[in-house]
């Protein structure tokens, strides 16, 4: 069995009137995919614009962090640092007082002591420091003055005699003996200094003490 459709005839009118509604929906759905895409791009700049400056003040806040810390490492070691120096002054006058009071050493009596001496020679473009010397007429005691003595201070004092021998060759007859001196000597440093030939000055109760077992002269 056939069906047709009753429909009306197609006139240019007619098909003018549904082109210009299709181009009218057109339009619509244009103006509102444009609408939705400018609140989506709206969104997405406020969206970043806000992880930009929660990241800004992030930053800043790790900046400010970061200052503070380093002010409260640099703060410490001024003051770890000061403590220190505290403790080296204490231990150099204790055993600069002590050799004033009984200048004795290797069995010798020495009339001059110098604390602190500093000799540079710009022709060998060396310098270096001694905490304490001892001299007589035929001899030199270069010591080595640490507030704790530590085994690595062992070779330092070596290099002592080597350096004096350079910058002062008028003691070039002179015999060197060399002591680490320390209110505290670890147990190894003690050992390395004794095995190298090195004294051992340290404070016992009131009495400052002098190992000089294998005493070598330098």
């Amino acid at each position: 069995m056939n069906t047709f459709l009753n429909l009306p005839q197609a006139t240019p009118e007619s098909v003018w009137a549904i082109m210009q509604e299709s181009a009218k929906e057109q339009r619509k759905f244009r103006t509102e995919f444009e609408q939705s895409l400018k609140e989506s791009r709206e969104e997405f700049e406020q969206s970043l614009k806000e992880s930009r400056e929660e990241f800004e003040l992030r930053s800043k806040q790790n900046d400010a962090d970061f200052k503070r810390i380093n002010k409260m490492i640099e703060a410490n070691r001024r003051e770890i640092g000061g403590i220190t120096h505290s403790n080296g002054e204490v231990a150099e006058s204790y055993f600069i007082n002590s050799f004033k009071k009984y200048p004795y050493f290797a069995g010798q009596e020495f009339q001059f002591l110098d604390s602190k001496r500093s000799c540079y020679s710009k022709v060998l473009e060396l310098q270096d420091e001694y905490d304490l010397v001892l001299t007589n007429g035929v001899s030199i005691v270069i010591i080595e003055i640490k507030y704790k003595a530590r085994k690595d201070d062992v070779e330092q004092v070596l290099k002592k005699a080597e350096t004096f021998r350079k910058l002062m060759p008028i003691y070039k007859d002179f015999a060197i003996y060399l002591g680490l001196a320390g209110l505290h000597v670890y147990q190894n440093a003690e050992k390395e200094a004794i095995k190298k030939g090195v004294a051992v000055i340290k404070q016992i109760g009131k009495a400052m003490v002098v190992t000089d077992t294998n005493l070598k002269v330098f």
